[in-house]
């Protein structure tokens, strides 16, 4: 009985029966057609895609800010050279501050007169006289001319002689006479030019 047990139902504790061995299959790539890709890839691939656009999109945007960041800081850089050319034009007219000169007139001897209009030339051309060459003659009464011509600079009593000073006009200086008549106003473009017609 015990032959008929072992023969039906296989010795105890045997190994079990395996079926066929797995083999390995190989795909031609050029007959082989390629799986549509899953869900999970599509979705995937698409996250990759938006992903390189948001990156590409950032890129530009930063390139954008960078390039109006650069063009801010020419313009005050630009804007800055503008104004400080101006604030150094203020400043040189304030260190270049015109000279403020007295103008005394004398006659032919260098005798300071009393009379700032002997030297004016708009005064001397309404009394019948003329300049010429920096003088101003006026008729005398028993004929003939007297000549008076600004000393710059100088000092002195009428009557008295001229101290100091110069016959020649300084450029870009503020000239006026001492009882405050202006000759030549000073400042940038003057150079010995005279205010109106007064002056020598």
């Amino acid at each position: 009985m015990s032959d008929e047990n072992n023969t039906a139902g296989g010795s105890p504790g045997g190994p079990e029966p395996q079926g066929p061995q797995g083999q390995m299959r190989f795909q031609d790539p050029s007959s082989t057609e390629p799986r549509e890709p899953t869900l999970a890839e599509q979705r995937a691939r698409q996250q990759a895609v938006v992903a390189e656009q948001e990156r590409a999109a950032q890129a530009e945007q930063a390139r954008i800010a960078a390039e109006q960041k650069s063009d801010t800081r020419r313009k005050l850089f630009i804007g800055s050279g503008v104004g400080l050319g101006l604030v150094g034009l203020v400043a040189g007219w304030y260190l270049v501050k015109p000279e403020e000169v007295t103008a005394v007139c004398t006659d032919a001897d260098g005798t300071v007169v009393s009379d700032d209009d002997y030297c004016d030339e708009d005064y001397v051309e309404s009394h019948g006289g003329y300049t010429s060459g920096g003088f101003m003659f006026l008729p005398m009464p028993g004929g003939g001319y007297q000549q008076y011509r600004y000393n710059y600079g100088g000092s002195g009593t009428p009557g008295t002689q001229v101290q100091g000073g110069s016959y020649t006009k300084p450029g870009g200086a503020n000239i006026s006479t001492r009882s405050g008549k202006t000759v030549q106003r000073g400042g940038f473009g003057v150079s010995g030019g005279s205010f109106g017609k007064s002056g020598a």
